[in-house]
């Protein structure tokens, strides 16, 4: 579709709510420290074990390259592989707390951020 031809705001656009009031209330500042409570942790946990393995493969080849549990399986090799399973790990991680945490804060806040712009507004629900 083009431009010309969307309503105006698109469909998630709610006129009737105070975006700046809804920032700034409790509910949405609660979610926004969960979320960051989590995520930055996170980040900064896998870009650690990302660079600490970048940085061994650089500065300790021979340690990378012992074997480890078996002929041709090597710690670099394991470390590679640990790479794609923290990825994995960390996303189901954030997926469950997204389900029993934020979202529902996030519908507490979208609620509460509705009630006040009808309140603003002069209409009742």
């Amino acid at each position: 579709m083009s431009e010309a031809t969307r309503a105006p705001g698109g469909a998630d656009h709610h006129p009737e709510i105070d975006w700046q009031a809804a920032e700034r209330s409790p509910e949405f500042q609660r979610l926004v420290r969960k979320k960051r409570s989590f995520v930055i942790p996170g980040t900064i946990f896998f870009l650690s074990w990302y660079f600490g393995f970048v940085v061994l493969a650089g500065y300790a080849p021979d340690f990378m390259g012992r074997e480890f549990l078996t002929d041709g399986l090597t710690v670099g090799y394991v470390l590679a592989l640990s790479q794609f399973v923290m990825t994995w790990v960390l996303g189901a991680w954030y997926l469950r707390k997204s389900d029993r945490e934020f979202d529902p804060l996030a519908e507490r806040a979208a609620k509460v951020a509705m009630e006040r712009g009808r309140a603003s507004d002069g209409r009742t629900s």
